[in-house]
């Protein structure tokens, strides 16, 4: 079999992955806070005797757009928008610290103040935080959570707490849709994030863009399933001229 087969095959398997990025990303338009995923990809050569002359296309780690959605306003006194590069923190289900920017928050029945999808939201100290029965909440502008209970005073409950990655450093989406920092490892607060209240992010992705990149992905999966057509027909063809001289 010829060996370009292999080759235009790792292309048209690359083509698939980005045509699948693409459709992630346009299913998300709508969900608060998504960060379009970015298929990224690198070439890796075949090594063995002689010259190297083959080149396959394998994934590599994908990234993030990394700049904000559109604010969306909603009146509502729980739902947040964390500011620039910011990261809301948040207890995934494994108990482990993750970050979103999803900010639409609520209160569940334990009494925790819980976000996207109804994980525990946490405070600066790395503990959910715990709002009383039948109280009124307000968020600050530095991520200070207050509480109301009928004409009592107001009580501080906690601080969100708002991370921001270096200069230079992206986060690691996991399949659970939430970041991590890529050691694993929780990172700092920063006391200097600020969110806006009443508004909601939106999604970063731009669909128009998106459409046109899933046309290109689909014309690049067709032109390298060409390619191994037309190397089966070569195939084909050297076959017959040898059983003709046979």
């Amino acid at each position: 079999m010829d060996r370009v087969i292999f080759t235009a095959a790792s292309g048209a398997q690359a083509a698939m992955y980005r045509h699948q990025v693409v459709a992630h990303n346009l299913a998300n338009v709508t969900t608060t806070g998504f960060r379009a995923e970015l298929s990224t990809f690198r070439a890796v050569p075949l090594q063995g005797e002689g010259t190297t002359t083959r080149v396959h296309a394998l994934e590599a780690t994908p990234g993030y757009l990394d700049k904000p959605g559109p604010l969306q306003s909603t009146g509502r006194a729980l739902d947040v928008a964390a500011v620039g590069r910011a990261f809301f923190a948040i207890q995934a289900l494994d108990g482990t610290e993750a970050y979103t920017r999803a900010g639409a928050l609520q209160v569940n029945a334990q009494g925790n103040l819980v976000g996207f999808n109804g994980l525990p939201m946490l405070g600066a100290g790395g503990a959910p935080i715990q709002v009383p029965a039948d109280a009124q909440v307000h968020i600050g502008r530095d991520g200070t959570v207050t509480a109301r209970v009928g004409q009592e005073p107001p009580q501080v409950l906690g601080r969100l707490k708002l991370v921001t990655p270096p200069e230079g450093q992206r986060l690691v989406r996991g399949p659970d849709g939430l970041f991590r920092a890529a050691d694993g490892q929780p990172l700092p607060a920063d006391d200097a994030a600020t969110l806006v209240d009443g508004m909601l992010e939106g999604s970063n992705v731009d669909p128009i863009a998106a459409m046109v990149d899933m046309i290109a992905a689909t014309r690049q999966y067709e032109l390298q399933m060409r390619m191994v057509q037309n190397a089966e027909k070569n195939d084909q063809t050297a076959a017959q001229l040898l059983s003709l001289n046979a």
